[in-house]
């Protein structure tokens, strides 16, 4: 390079699972007997919704679609995500100003650090946790502070430690329940704390929700606290819940101050999203209870089947864990594990450390397999120990 990367880039490395997706790849073209079982990243590999697929071909048909779109998303498509929010959640939104819709949840949590943090200013995230939320903070040169998630709380905020510390400069926190890399459920008395913890202290909380639907009993939004609206934003996806991860279809939603000015910058940042896709996402949040009923009675299957794996490898987790994946303490060096699986048995799992200083000594399966490559990994992991 001639010149030298932004200052701003220093603390971000390229993405784990673009590095180990690439290693994996490697290793599948190196002439293996078998392919690698890759039970790692959370990407579901069912099928959308059939009337998602008929739409987005049926609307691409059409003349005049496939011009730049409204930087709101069209009308049809927030009254549909408010309408879902409402007949699953209980929660009331104004489709015309407490929507956007987004390129996906992920774009969403670097739209909203732009959108909220200065440089300098501080934001809360898990520990455990998804690392694009201290990534994002740092591209923006805002200063990521983890607060620490423990497993004797069920994975849940330390409320009386988050009090005893130096909350000076934060402006934001994250949250992700249902829980990732844990599998923690969302409950009703925890987003009720959150939003008491937001308005006592005048931070901004934002809940990631992509996993409320999968193998949770109910799905439950941090928007339904009486109150929340002044104090808090919710990201959500189809990513999980209706199969869709590669379509990137996401959405922000809150009260209509906060989505303003997120739409500022988002509009500095894309054209809007492709007019058939919007009207395919349409149809998907039109699926009834009988989509999550078939979707979560094959997620139980898998849950089962990777919690085999956790009992060959000696680990502890929770065999009801909720989203995508499952959660285990293996007490020994995960790294290590990892590797040694993946290079003799075959076999990719993720090692808690990526997550964050509280992830060493666990390992998280991902469900988004078939059953008999569980079936065959726990074969495969058997063989070499």
């Amino acid at each position: 390079m001639i010149i030298p990367a932004a200052d701003r880039t220093s603390d971000v490395r390229e993405y784990y699972f673009s590095i180990k997706n690439r290693q994996i790849a490697e290793m599948n073209a190196d002439g293996r007997t078998e392919p690698i079982i890759n039970l790692g990243i959370g990407a579901p590999n069912g099928r959308p919704p059939q009337a998602a697929i008929d739409a987005l071909c049926a609307e691409a048909q059409k003349d005049g679609v496939h011009v730049y779109q409204n930087y709101k998303g069209t009308p049809e498509l927030r009254s549909a995500f408010a309408d879902w929010y409402a007949r699953y959640y209980g929660v009331t939104l104004d489709y015309n100003t407490q929507v956007q819709p987004l390129i996906g949840a992920k774009e969403g949590i670097f739209i909203l650090s732009m959108t909220f943090l200065n440089a300098g200013d501080k934001v809360l995230v898990p520990n455990p946790g998804y690392p694009t939320y201290s990534s994002s903070a740092s591209l923006c040169q805002a200063v990521a502070v983890p607060y620490a998630l423990e497993e004797s709380l069920g994975w849940q905020p330390d409320f009386d430690a988050l009090e005893r510390m130096d909350l000076s400069g934060v402006k934001m926190m994250w949250t992700n329940y249902p829980g990732m890399p844990t599998g923690a459920p969302a409950t009703e008395e925890l987003f009720a704390r959150l939003v008491d913890f937001g308005r006592r202290h005048g931070i901004l909380i934002v809940n990631d929700n992509p996993y409320s639907f999968v193998l949770a009993e109910k799905p439950l939004s941090i928007l339904s606290v009486p109150g929340a609206f002044d104090y808090a934003l919710e990201l959500n996806s189809l990513s999980k819940a209706h199969n869709m991860s590669g379509w990137r279809i996401g959405v922000v939603a809150g009260a209509s101050d906060y989505i303003n000015e997120v739409l500022k910058v988002k509009s500095q940042m894309d054209s809007g999203m492709f007019r058939p896709m919007q009207m395919a996402a349409v149809e998907a949040l039109k699926q009834g209870p009988e989509w999550f009923e078939a979707l979560n009675a094959e997620y139980r299957r898998r849950r089962t089947a990777a919690g085999r794996i956790m009992d060959v490898l000696g680990a502890k987790y929770n065999p009801n864990s909720q989203g995508l994946f499952v959660w285990g303490r293996i007490g020994g060096d995960a790294v290590a594990m990892s590797d040694f699986l993946l290079q003799k048995a075959g076999v990719f799992i993720t090692p808690g450390d990526i997550f964050g200083s509280r992830g060493k000594g666990y390992l998280r399966i991902s469900l988004c397999r078939n059953v008999p490559e569980y079936e065959r990994a726990v074969e495969k992991i058997k063989a070499v120990l």
